[in-house]
């Protein structure tokens, strides 16, 4: 996928560009790729820190909704089109039925979106902003997880403190069991 950067693209013509081997978020008009260089790709904490919290909330979200990893969502940010791809996303049936199977971005704010340290604060209140219940911003080096909400102040998890939300019912999980399942606690 290639773009002029003096072109700006609807939504549309986003969603029609082909497909390739970079991951491209939709901002302000433009295909901006996800990772902008080798400082930022994924390396091995966040890619073994993203399996690791997939399969927590898999086992968690049976039957309750879907959790899914770098899933384009369709939101609105600054009254613009934005087309974020979250690390982690989990949806419940009740905004997007299990039988909702399509090929295609999100189309829906979900409940929650994960981030792996990348972008950081900024990009949760962006989220928030577009609908997006919650935003975990996890950070691989401190081992913490940071959540974000419409009503409340940012709350930090460090170590065995566990996470509940009443947005998230029965779901436990502490930041030691998300960073033991990759083998990163010390």
């Amino acid at each position: 996928m290639v773009q002029s950067s003096n072109q700006r693209l609807t939504l549309e013509e986003f969603l029609a560009l082909p497909e390739g081997d970079i991951t491209y978020e939709f901002v302000n008009g433009e295909a901006v790729p996800k990772y902008k260089d080798h400082e930022m790709s994924p390396k091995f904490f966040h890619s073994s820190t993203t399996g690791a919290l997939f399969i927590l909330l898999s086992a968690w979200a049976q039957a309750k909704g879907r959790v899914v990893i770098e899933w384009a969502i369709k939101l609105t940010r600054n009254q613009q089109d934005w087309m974020p791809v979250a690390d982690l996303t989990y949806i419940s049936y009740n905004r997007l039925p299990a039988d909702w199977l399509l090929d295609e971005a999100c189309p829906v704010a979900p409940e929650l979106v994960i981030e792996i340290i990348s972008p950081g604060a900024e990009i949760a209140t962006d989220y928030l902003k577009a609908g997006v219940s919650r935003v975990w911003v996890v950070d691989t080096k401190a081992r913490t997880v940071t959540v974000f909400a419409p009503s409340f102040l940012p709350i930090t998890y460090r170590s065995h403190q566990v996470i509940t939300d009443d947005l998230l019912p029965e779901l436990e999980i502490t930041p030691h069991a998300i960073f033991q399942q990759p083998g990163l606690n010390p």
